[in-house]
Order: C-alpha cells, then sequence, then structure tokens
C-alpha cells in the first residue's frame, strides 16, 4: 500500500484593484470570475466559489499542498491582471493593489463562507470594502493598519 498526501486547508481570499478604483462593471466582472474558475482548475487549485465586486474579489479556495499561500496569491493577482488586460475588459491599463488578505475557514464553516461570497452585491449595499475588510481583520485578531 503507498502513502498518499491529504490536506484541506480552507482559505477565503480578498483583494482589490489598484487603489480600490471601481474598474469591473458587470460583465467585465462575469467575465473575470469564470476566467478565475478556469484558472483556478488549470492551476490545480479547487475554487468552490467567488465573486469578483467592481473594486474587490471573494473567493473560497482549498489550498494544494503544493503551492505556499504567497504562491496562490501571486498566481491569481498576477494571471488574472494579464488576462483582463489581454482581453481589454476596462478601459487602460488595469492592475490589482498590493496586498491581499487571507483567512482560514473550518470545514464546518465553508457552506456559510460561500453562502458570504454568494451574497457579496446584498452585503455590499450595507458595507463598503474598506469596513468588511476591516472586520475581517479584527475578527481574526490581527491589528488593522490604514497605510
Amino acid at each position: 500500500m503507498s502513502l498518499h498526501s491529504y490536506s484541506r486547508v480552507w482559505l477565503h481570499l480578498v483583494w482589490a484593484t489598484l487603489e480600490r478604483r471601481p474598474l469591473l462593471a458587470k460583465p467585465a466582472a462575469a467575465k473575470l470570475s469564470a476566467h478565475l474558475h478556469d484558472y483556478a482548475k488549470a492551476k490545480r487549485i479547487y475554487m468552490k466559489i467567488n465573486f469578483v465586486n467592481p473594486e474587490h474579489v471573494h473567493a473560497l479556495i482549498d489550498l494544494p499542498t503544493s503551492l505556499s499561500v504567497e504562491e496562490v496569491m501571486q498566481l491569481f493577482k498576477g494571471g488574472s491582471s494579464h488576462w483582463v488586460n489581454e482581453q481589454n475588459l476596462v478601459a487602460g491599463k488595469f492592475g490589482w493593489g498590493r496586498g491581499y488578505g487571507v483567512f482560514s475557514v473550518s470545514q464546518s464553516a465553508v457552506d456559510e463562507v460561500s453562502a458570504y461570497i454568494a451574497g457579496q452585491e446584498e452585503h455590499h449595499r450595507q458595507k463598503n470594502f474598506v469596513e468588511e475588510l476591516k472586520q475581517f481583520v479584527e475578527r481574526y485578531g490581527l491589528e488593522w493598519r490604514k497605510d
């Protein structure tokens, strides 16, 4: 019998456009969302769900054993910004801002986080992106930094 590696590490990823500008209109956001799913699959990263807002993205992934968090974020941000520019989805040059948020998710909370990500439009009628990210940072016991 051979030994196999098993892991289940759910991560809620959040990243924003450069200067948090609302560059991704609904048609562009829908195309980018589909691209992120396809790109994740090609990179052997299981993405359960994502939602592309005008100025930020939420995604729920299972971190593969072969990649670090930093590598995953470089793949998603670098690959998707290149694709957005290649497809001319926005006027001018598109780019993601520096940094990102990555928050662990227990197996028992996967459905709840998936529903949260799916409900982004409704959620952002009540809270903007910065308020949302600050809440995540503080909920996970991290120090919020404005700069």
